[in-house]
């Protein structure tokens, strides 16, 4: 589950004009300040948390802070022509929200490279900035200090909201379910008719990985994949195939194939302090507190003492 995700990558992207209050800037720069609050403009260089929400031409989400459940954070990078995203971002404040539009093609023009699989011409971006810390040149200790200040109050909120999270996705999906002692709570959805493997066999599993808000952050099934927008043509769609109880995956992933049955199907929810615990996953969408749900089917077993060939270990979802 290394995968990376959309945040600001495409920050260095042109925009183009359109109708509809549109104000048009530089290189075509195209923006709307749907909330305009006064006060002192972004600069570079500051620390921002924003909302964002990036869409296709076609509406198609890409990437939605509020499906993670977690804001995005940036240093205000330096515009990389006048008229790309930062150079946008410069112009807001603290409370503002707007919509801007990138035009690939003008991006292309400037050099920058078109995301991959993106149909039509444009990318939407819904803006919400949420939080501003100044940045400051005389004293840097004190900008890092409020920096980190802040991602403790936005962890301490996030832990106190994780139990919830788990209640009300096993409420919402009415999953009749057993809390085993660790704290990991599994739902059998089909049962099992073969024998449960033990740490050091190895296993064949089908797995979907999505946060209690539903979003799909992961999947070894391509049908999957391409219906929740997440297929990457770039990956292969088959089993994960590793040896279990030896560390090679989250500790919650580990525990519920340890307690599963060859055949069988189980949603798993995962606590943060069996997956990706304090810090979540340095630069993608699973944050600090962050429960995980899990759809599994253990495809196969072959015990350590088997003479058959051993599958290799994978990297995902990895510790």
């Amino acid at each position: 589950m290394k995968k990376g995700l959309l945040i600001l990558t495409v920050a260095a992207l042109g925009f183009t004009a359109c109708n509809g209050g549109f104000k048009k800037g530089p290189a075509g720069l195209l923006y709307k300040i749907d909330n305009d609050v006064k006060g002192d403009s972004i600069q570079e260089g500051d620390f921002i948390s924003l909302e964002v929400v990036a869409k296709t031409e076609a509406d198609s989400v890409m990437y939605s802070t509020y499906e993670l459940g977690k804001s995005t954070q940036t240093l205000v990078q330096k515009p990389a022509y006048p008229g790309d995203l930062f150079y946008a971002i410069k112009m807001l404040n603290v409370g503002d929200s707007a919509t801007i539009k990138i035009d690939l093609d003008s991006a292309a023009a400037k050099g920058q490279p078109r995301p991959q699989n993106i149909k039509g011409r444009y990318i939407i971006y819904n803006l919400k900035i949420d939080k501003v810390i100044h940045k400051d040149t005389a004293n840097q200790q004190a900008f890092q200090d409020a920096i980190q200040a802040f991602f403790k109050v936005e962890a301490d909120k996030a832990k106190s909201l994780e139990s919830g999270k788990i209640k009300k996705y096993i409420d919402d999906n009415k999953l009749k379910v057993e809390k085993l002692p660790s704290g990991l709570q599994m739902a059998i959805v089909t049962e099992g008719n073969g024998e449960k493997p033990v740490a050091g066999d190895s296993v064949q599993v089908n797995y979907t990985g999505r946060l209690t808000s539903g979003k799909v952050f992961d999947t070894s099934l391509e049908d999957v994949a391409k219906k929740e927008n997440v297929f990457n043509p770039g990956r292969p769609y088959k089993t994960l195939d590793l040896i279990i109880g030896k560390g090679n995956v989250i500790a919650g992933f580990d525990e519920a194939i340890l307690n599963m049955k060859k055949g069988e199907k189980a949603i798993v929810l995962i606590p943060s302090s069996l997956g990706y615990g304090d810090r979540g996953m340095p630069g993608g969408m699973i944050g600090p507190f962050t429960p995980l749900v899990f759809e599994l089917q253990l495809v196969n077993v072959i015990h350590k003492d088997s003479t058959a060939t051993a599958a290799p270990t994978a990297p995902a979802p990895q510790k």
